[in-house]
């Protein structure tokens, strides 16, 4: 089988520093998913095989203590195997349940880990739906690339995706406006000590019930992992910028892959700004205090430019530094058809920008966009020792915000018939 012609990893340019990375990529695409070996198979939905659990769990009532500890998967899970020398087995919709591996699995010392995160909607109509499933396909094929992983036909990957929000949709979405978050993830499962690409791989998707988490009302039961600062009556996000010693990502490094080795080191900062009465961390880079991200979200600057007009700027994505959010490009998308005023910029910006349209009344709005906490108004953020409080802080409502909230909302529950909401045939037994 040829490689696509619209393969989601580009070629490597000789002069680019990256080059060696993407080569690399572009030769594992080859190895797993290019290969004419009839040896070697391809990720074939086709082959998919199911076995009903058969003592089904009950159901947490929406906003229980069970929903907001972000641990109560759905009654069944999607597995598939790859080894180097077959390729990918066929995959499994089966009970939910613990993994297997030995304890020299690559995963567990040299983090060959990535994965995905999405939401299926129960949608005003009663039909389920996923938002742009194919932009999450094709960055979990990046994401594991990037990490040595086998590659896989995106569509395949998506046909398995919808597959299983449709088996377990029928009791785990029962009303109208319910969502299920999905973790669709890969492993390297090599039981082998040894820095190499792994031999052996697992690819599984689960779904968990999730809070409303962006939600401003929404307060976090016991042991809930909410916005925080909302169940104390706030409105909007908290962000302590970061210092120099605090770096998430770095132009040629891994930042734009949804990679697990992205997230465990920022906890600790995470939770220092929690403990200081923060929502997130506005992660910043270089001397300069470049804005990137705003903890695991995109981030979003709206502010009146000098000679007047209406700019709505967000960190770009051509140094690799950000991930490239499926949410951040519907944003960007939406706000040029529908708010034909606002120039929306992607470029690199800085903490001193902000603070100066701060000084002069430019600043109008600020938001992080992402599947958790999907669009959520930031009040004020802490930078050196001073507050930048953005007219959200200051009692005045973030319409522009509200309004992109609200029409992509419209396209996830079906109020709005859009190409963006794929619609999931749902299996009832």
């Amino acid at each position: 089988m040829a490689p696509a012609a619209d393969s989601p990893i580009s070629p490597p340019s000789p002069t680019s520093g990256a080059a060696l990375t993407k080569a690399g990529q572009k030769a594992i695409l080859t190895q797993t998913i290019s290969n004419d070996s009839p040896t070697i198979t391809d990720l074939d939905a086709s082959k998919l095989t199911s076995t009903r659990i058969t003592s089904p769990k009950a159901v947490p009532a929406p906003d229980s203590p069970e929903v907001w500890s972000q641990s109560v998967a759905t009654d069944h899970m999607l597995t598939c195997r790859w080894t180097e020398s077959a390729g990918w087995e066929a995959p499994e919709i089966k009970p939910y349940g613990a993994l297997s591996i030995m304890p020299t699995a690559s995963v567990l010392h040299y983090a060959t880990e990535c994965f995905e995160g999405l939401k299926a909607y129960r949608g005003d109509d009663g039909r389920v739906r996923l938002f742009r499933p194919d932009r999450n396909a094709t960055r979990f094929l990046r994401s594991a690339t990037r990490i040595s992983l086998p590659g896989f036909p995106p569509s395949e990957f998506l046909e398995l995706l919808k597959q299983f929000v449709g088996y377990d949709a029928p009791r785990w979405l029962p009303h109208n406006g319910d969502f299920l978050y999905l973790r669709p993830t890969i492993i390297g499962t090599s039981p082998a000590l040894g820095i190499q690409k792994p031999k052996e791989a697992l690819m599984y998707i689960i779904g968990v019930c999730f809070p409303p988490l962006g939600d401003p009302k929404a307060v976090p039961a016991t042991g809930g992992t909410g916005m925080g600062a909302e169940a104390k009556g706030a409105a909007g996000m908290k962000l302590l910028a970061s210092k120099h010693d605090m770096i998430r990502a770095w132009p040629g490094g891994f930042g734009n892959a949804k990679v697990g080795a992205n997230y465990g080191p920022s906890l600790v900062a995470q939770a220092e700004a929690r403990d200081r009465g923060y929502n997130q961390i506005l992660w910043l880079f270089g001397e300069e205090c470049f804005v990137t991200e705003a903890g695991g979200s995109n981030f979003f600057v709206l502010w009146k430019t000098k000679e007047g007009g209406l700019e709505m700027v967000t960190a770009p994505l051509e140094d690799g530094v950000i991930l490239e959010g499926v949410t951040r490009a519907s944003v960007i998308d939406i706000v040029r058809e529908k708010l034909p005023d606002v120039n929306v910029v992607e470029r690199k910006f800085t903490m001193e920008e902000i603070m100066q349209a701060d000084k002069e009344e430019r600043l109008i709005e600020g938001f992080g966009s992402g599947t958790a906490f999907f669009i959520a108004p930031c009040s004020d953020i802490h930078f050196r020792g001073v507050d930048v409080v953005l007219p959200l802080g200051k009692g005045v409502e973030a319409k522009y915000a509200m309004a992109i909230k609200g029409w992509l909302q419209d396209i996830m529950y079906g109020r709005t018939k859009h190409e963006w909401g794929v619609v999931v045939e749902e299996q009832h037994e």
